[in-house]
């Protein structure tokens, strides 16, 4: 996959990835529903987790909404396992190891931490509406008041 720069109103990027229920998930099989695609850096870190119990806190709402919710990171499907386990979350977890998701979302940015530069996930959310589009992009997300914003902008 190649990066676009992604804008509201365009098809989203359509992709194939094994979830953390063990089957393969591709944006097409969700037609009809509007898809929550969030994309974090990595399970078991305070910001993801936070993330990860906000979504699981408003899925039912979210679900009223004809909405699903899938969270990308590049962590193994075992690491996905893990982090649903311990949260207890309700949605499925896909593993985009190889990063073409990612790239193709544009979601990998250049971080410095402590002065050590590395490429990682820069915390971002799509809403795809049921035909496929995207309808809403959110980058460099802040957790406190996300979800709400996405519940926010599902009732317009």
């Amino acid at each position: 996959m190649t990066k676009l720069d992604l804008i509201v109103g365009m098809k989203a990027p359509d992709f194939m990835l094994t979830g953390s229920d063990k089957k393969v998930h591709s944006l097409n099989e969700y037609k009809g529903k509007k898809v929550i695609l969030y994309f974090y850096p990595k399970d078991n870190t305070p910001g993801c987790t936070l993330e990860a119990e906000h979504f699981r806190d408003n899925n039912n709402a979210l679900l009223e909404k004809n909405a699903v919710i899938l969270g990308i990171s590049r962590d193994s499907l075992a690491s996905h396992d893990k982090f649903i386990a311990k949260l207890g979350l309700p949605f499925v977890l896909l593993s985009d190891t190889d990063e073409a998701v990612c790239n193709s979302y544009g979601v990998l940015k250049e971080k410095n931490m402590y002065g050590k530069k590395s490429i990682g996930i820069e915390r971002s959310t799509f809403i795809i509406d049921e035909d496929g589009v995207i309808s809403h992009i959110y980058r460099k997300v802040k957790v406190g008041g996300h979800v709400e914003q996405i519940l926010s902008d599902l009732k317009a």
